[in-house]
């Protein structure tokens, strides 16, 4: 197998080095599932994805997504980035939408000529409500720093997030995971990542602070999650949080981590049915070549 062209990007980023990296690999059939999963491990980015082919099938394309320790169904940053590889590389800017075949189903992705992406999300699922002592403890605060007009619960839109209201952006920064508790609720309940929020923000140009923490080797909190924040637009229309089934905001996130990002939210509930896009900027970083032996 030759040597694999590989991109670096940043999505969700309102500048470069800002947002979430993502490490886009070109042409990656001939790769075993252990050569990607050592490939993810090797460039430590919270996840790493993988185009298999130049070519569409079903019209779109072929591609998967690990984290450090493990292939995902589907995550947010990877969708967006992998489609502006996809947009730039592959069809020189031609299109204005490219599919996204993933493990949890085919993923459209739209191009604005304002440089914003959006992808289409999955119709969100609405799991179990979870403990809130439980909760409080593996975030290390106490049960009455969760705001009890809205529930605590799982969401998915393809990849689960146990949601948490706060009451304040003091609250959200205050947030530590307990590692021990976490990995007990994951073992006992859920995989879920847990995604803490509120409508205080640092910026008063956004509307909601976020932060998403996950179990995992490579990245404990990740810098900018479209895959929760999916999931949090659900929650939102299905929990009335803003009184309003037609959403359009502004969210900020990784600002714990230093590395501030900005993800954009359309979405809306009619008759039952959701309709949720998220979307943000993606920055062009590098591109080199990967050493096969």
């Amino acid at each position: 197998m030759e040597n694999l062209i590989f991109y670096i990007v940043d999505v969700f980023a309102e500048e470069k080095y800002q947002g979430n990296q993502l490490a886009v690999f070109r042409n990656a059939a001939g790769l075993s599932k252990a050569d990607m999963q050592k490939i993810a491990k090797e460039t430590n980015f919270a996840e790493t994805s993988f185009i298999l082919s130049d070519n569409k099938l079903n019209n779109g394309y072929n591609v998967r997504i690990f984290t450090p320790d493990a292939e995902v169904p589907f995550a947010g940053h990877p969708t967006l980035g992998t489609a502006f590889i996809i947009h730039k590389e592959i069809e020189n800017g031609s299109s204005e939408k490219i599919n996204l075949n993933l493990e949890v189903g085919q993923i459209p992705v739209t191009f604005e000529q304002n440089n914003d992406i959006w992808m289409k999300q999955k119709t969100p699922e609405f799991g179990y409500k979870p403990d809130v002592k439980t909760i409080a403890e593996i975030l290390c605060i106490s049960s009455e720093d969760i705001d009890m007009n809205f529930p605590i619960q799982e969401v998915s839109t393809g990849l689960p997030s146990i949601i948490v209201p706060l009451k304040s952006l003091h609250l959200v920064k205050k947030c530590r995971i307990n590692h021990r508790k976490y990995k007990e609720f994951l073992q006992e309940a859920s995989s879920a990542n847990i995604l803490v929020f509120c409508n205080e923000t640092y910026s008063k140009e956004n509307n909601i602070n976020v932060r998403v923490f996950c179990e995992d080797s490579g990245f404990p909190e990740d810098a900018a999650t479209g895959s929760a924040n999916g999931n949090l637009a659900g929650y939102l229309l299905e929990h009335n949080y803003f009184n309003s089934t037609q959403l359009k905001y502004r969210v900020e996130q990784g600002y714990e981590v230093n590395r501030k990002s900005l993800l954009k939210v359309n979405a809306s509930k009619t008759c039952g049915k959701f309709d949720i896009n998220v979307g943000g900027n993606v920055f062009f970083i590098a591109k080199g070549q990967w050493l096969i032996d």
